[in-house]
């Protein structure tokens, strides 16, 4: 055997098992799986304000103090997605969670761009605790400190603008 072909077979005994293993490992390579679906970030960006219904705040006689439009977060996934990713919202605009049971509950800030005022309220519909001018991106806890059976998010300082206070009446309506 000549030289050339004795380099070109080692060659190719080396290659071979070099390409076999590359071919393998590549395969086993998957790009990660992405997972979409109605409430991802993109569409969270992308989603304008749809009025569901109308919270009514009053104060503890029910005379009514303020009107808002309002989003309905009742869906796990809705009421986990909230008003992250939002660049905007009007005074007249906030969203009313409800949830399947009334307990304690607790929200954060995380992925939120907009300084929340956070409404905490009990079955009787009565406000049982106020979270003012939220902190955006924030991941502290904000606990309602009673158990809570509805949230109501609205702009920060709307609470302190429109004298809205712990005790005040909360109701609602669906469109």
């Amino acid at each position: 055997m000549s030289s050339e072909k004795t380099t070109l077979m080692k060659a190719k005994i080396l290659i071979i098992p070099f390409f076999t293993l590359s071919v393998i490992f590549s395969s086993c390579q998957k790009e990660p799986e992405i997972k979409t679906d109605t409430t991802n970030q993109k569409d969270a960006l992308a989603t304008q304000f749809k009025k569901q219904g109308e919270v009514y705040f009053q104060d503890s006689a029910k005379n009514l103090i303020k009107k808002v439009d309002v989003e309905i977060a009742e869906t796990d996934n809705a009421r986990h997605l909230g008003l992250m990713y939002r660049e905007g919202m009007s005074e007249e605009q906030g969203m009313l969670f409800i949830f399947p049971v009334e307990e304690y509950q607790s929200f954060y800030m995380k992925n939120t761009v907009l300084p929340l005022d956070i409404i905490f309220v009990n079955s009787k519909k009565k406000i049982v605790k106020i979270h003012k001018n939220t902190e955006p991106f924030s991941e502290k806890s904000l606990p309602s400190n009673s158990p809570a059976l509805y949230v109501v998010e609205v702009n920060a300082g709307f609470t302190d603008k429109f004298r809205i206070k712990e005790g005040d009446i909360v109701d609602w309506r669906r469109n």
